[in-house]
């Protein structure tokens, strides 16, 4: 099952790599790209954190989830393609 469609990150590559590096949240996303595709993470955030709180049961570390950001300022179509009115 595909979790980040945007990155083509699978279930099954976020628990293997959440269970052999005991990751958190962050150390998931920069090893898998889970979270980094155009989206930002807006599909895949929450199951990327929840499978990284789940790997972390074993550590003593403060559960933080991931960062979400808005893009800075919205632009148009007309602005990327440089098209005039």
């Amino acid at each position: 099952m595909i979790v980040c469609r945007c990155e083509e990150v699978t279930y099954k590559e976020l628990v293997d790599t959440a269970t052999n590096y005991n990751c958190s949240a962050r150390e998931l996303k920069l090893r898998t790209r889970a979270g980094m595709g155009y989206c930002g993470g807006r599909s895949c955030r929450s199951m990327v954190d929840a499978i990284a709180e789940t790997a972390e049961n074993t550590r003593n570390h403060k559960h933080v989830s991931l960062k979400y950001q808005a893009p800075i300022r919205p632009i148009s179509f007309s602005n990327i393609g440089g098209e005039d009115k």
